[in-house]
């Protein structure tokens, strides 16, 4: 076995999604705002000298050929033609089937990871190329940066997101994306927005009446949160990331935050997370992101 290093793979939210039309390959046109968590699944690296690609340990339930990171470290390694491989271990910290990106992130992860310790010596554009193919996720995450996404999510501009804590719920349910973008009553026609539109909350998310009228646990931990913000007064609104199942508020204090996650029912899962402009990754890395 080789000697492995240890690298972060962040999650996101999408702080709103709105879908504005279809593209000509078929997939949906979109615009979002990423936000980049310090929530993060630990990936263990090694390089191998064989050109095997092996998966020690990964999510539960999850095939290896199934798994991002492993198509990654493939699509890496035939792209560059380099006869290294690797041993790759996930750890999961980011709950599967979220809508928070943790198998893109880890797939970003090890694309930027090996191609470190491989020294094949591509750039990030040529990277989030790759990582199209894998998923439309996983190029913010090898941008490194929370930020304005269109397109699939591919066309990025990176942002300066206010500082700000979050309560991320898990209803304890898996939504299918591609159902979500099946739905017949899916809002397909957004208003194009402005950055400044976002900013003054004229944004929201056109997949969460689908989950909600799909999956009633979605439905449920969201009014129970919206319900706690409004005996606060608070002048937010829970919202759904992505196609979900998680959802979020947002604060500008950790402490409100801890607060309120302490008086979530024990049948869903929740954490606090703050946001970060920088991906960890990048930070270890040492790039200019």
């Amino acid at each position: 076995m080789s000697e492995r290093s240890w690298w972060p793979a962040p999650a996101k939210l999408n702080l709103f999604l709105h879908v504005i039309g279809r593209l000509p390959d078929g997939y949906h046109e979109l615009q979002t705002v990423f936000q980049l968590l310090d929530r993060c699944d630990r990936i263990g690296l090694g390089v191998r000298t064989d050109g095997r690609i092996e998966r020690l340990a990964g999510p539960p339930g999850v095939a290896p050929e199934q798994d991002l990171a492993v198509r990654a470290a493939r699509a890496l390694q035939r792209h560059t033609g380099v006869a290294l491989g690797a041993d790759i271990e996930v750890v999961k910290q980011i709950p599967a089937g979220g809508g928070l990106g943790g198998g893109s992130s880890d797939a970003a992860t090890v694309l930027l990871g090996l191609n470190a310790l491989w020294g094949t010596g591509l750039g990030l554009p040529e990277l989030a190329r790759l990582g199209i193919a894998l998923g439309a996720d996983v190029p913010v995450f090898v941008l490194g940066r929370s930020a304005w996404g269109e397109g699939r999510g591919e066309r990025l501009s990176a942002l300066e997101l206010p500082a700000r804590s979050f309560l991320v719920i898990h209803p304890g349910v898996a939504v299918s994306t591609a159902e979500v973008f099946q739905a017949p009553e899916l809002t397909r026609n957004s208003p194009v927005i402005t950055i400044r539109a976002f900013s003054e909350g004229r944004a929201g998310n056109v997949c969460e009446p689908v989950v909600r009228a799909r999956y009633p646990e979605v439905a449920e931990a969201l009014d129970w949160l919206d319900a706690q913000i409004d005996a606060h007064g608070a002048p937010i609104r829970a919202r759904m990331t992505g196609t979900g199942a998680c959802l979020f508020a947002s604060f500008e204090r950790a402490e409100d935050a801890e607060r309120l996650a302490a008086r979530v029912p024990d049948r869903w899962s929740s954490f606090v997370a703050h946001g970060l402009n920088r991906s960890p990754l990048h930070a270890m890395l040492g790039m200019q992101s």
